[in-house]
């Protein structure tokens, strides 16, 4: 019989911190980078959101797992964040949609979770001294090898120099027609016409491509390793950039001669978010940074420069584009009010534009939205 007395998850940050508290979900471990998110809601989506490759979510919102979960939530076929860290135990779930537990669905998804743990203490931590490397470990016996817990946080690569949107890309092009959930039906099916987008996915959402066709785009999506020739190939009326995981840098070896042979090549409207945003940036001459910890969460307030209005945004990134280094043909357009940070551009004379946030709200606030019916505006 397993020992309710002692702990049965422990999460050990390089440093040598060793964290104790209750496992749920899958057994076993996982090493990652620890980040923190503050969204109140939407806890499936962040697991599933293709940009948490690589990473382990702490989440500072302590009733995690109280609406259970649902395939109607997924932003990814299966969870791309190695698995989370919470305050409180899951709750059995209180909710009309719920289809299952979150200890069930991690579990059937081999993603690990650790209850009881002073996240604001973490949170703290991780604001003052960065990111971590941490190795995650749930064995329902309590038994644990500390020391090569620790050595295995110690072990991990990091993001840096990874490109990890490689790894969550679709094998494939595809067509979508899916739009936004609605009251009562659910999600809808765009009907066919509209300007024809190629949406190149570095680890691209559901609900970004269900915006796209809400907006009345025809969209087919790509690999990330597609050229611009195989871009060109479908004829678009524009071009979208996703968000995506793991450090720019890295991904803009392949991504940044695209996405200028399209900009050379043709007038096209183009759009990016998140990490298409930094593919964008890194094309038209900037570059990117690390951060300390990045912007994970819900709340975000940017404003818009060019007409001072603040948006409530959704963020999840660990790098930026560093606007000292912006060209003169670029126009900073949006900036963080938390810390000043970049959060759009635009291209001058043209319609290409990116934005660092997610204008989708999965989940989040939906004050960005308009930036969908901007890039369908421009394709006409």
């Amino acid at each position: 019989m397993t020992d309710t007395s002692r702990p049965t998850a422990c999460l050990g940050l390089a440093n040598g911190t060793v964290l104790f508290g209750t496992g749920f979900g899958a057994t076993g471990q996982c090493t990652a980078e620890l980040c923190f998110n503050t969204a109140m809601t939407g806890y499936q989506e962040i697991m599933t959101d293709p940009s948490y490759a690589g990473q382990l979510v702490t989440f500072t919102f302590p009733h995690i797992g109280n609406v259970g979960t649902t395939p109607e939530d997924d932003e990814a076929a299966d969870p791309v964040a190695e698995g989370m860290v919470v305050k409180w135990n899951p709750t059995a779930p209180s909710n009309w949609r719920a289809a299952g537990t979150l200890s069930d669905w991690l579990r059937r998804h081999n993603r690990i979770g650790i209850g009881g743990i002073d996240t604001r203490r973490l949170t703290r931590e991780i604001r003052q001294a960065g990111a971590p490397h941490v190795c995650l470990a749930h064995n329902p016996d309590g038994e644990f090898d500390i020391a090569a817990i620790v050595a295995a946080a110690r072990g991990f690569d990091g993001i840096v120099g990874r490109d990890l949107a490689r790894e969550v890309t679709c094998a494939q092009s595809y067509r979508w027609d899916d739009t936004r959930w609605a009251w009562p039906e659910g999600y809808g099916k765009k009907p066919a016409g509209g300007p024809r987008v190629v949406a190149v996915d570095y680890g691209a959402k559901r609900n970004i491509l269900r915006c796209l066709a809400s907006a009345g785009c025809d969209v087919t999506v790509l690999p990330a390793t597609a050229t611009a020739a195989d871009v060109l190939d479908h004829s678009p009326d524009g071009v979208f950039l996703s968000n995506g995981p793991g450090d720019p840098a890295a991904t803009g070896e392949y991504a940044v001669p695209m996405i200028r042979d399209i900009l050379d090549r043709s007038d096209l409207p183009v759009f990016g978010i998140c990490l298409g945003h930094q593919m964008l940036a890194l094309a038209l001459g900037a570059q990117t940074v690390k951060m300390n910890h990045g912007h994970h969460g819900a709340n975000h307030p940017v404003k818009d420069l060019e007409t001072g209005r603040v948006e409530i945004t959704s963020m999840n990134h660990g790098f930026t584009v560093d606007s000292q280094t912006l060209p003169e043909n670029v126009v900073e357009t949006h900036v963080s009010l938390f810390d000043g940070s970049n959060c759009g551009i635009r291209l001058r004379e043209r319609p290409v534009f990116s934005v660092q946030y997610h204008p989708e709200a999965s989940p989040g606030p939906q004050d960005s939205y308009y930036l969908f019916e901007r890039f369908r505006a421009a394709m006409v």
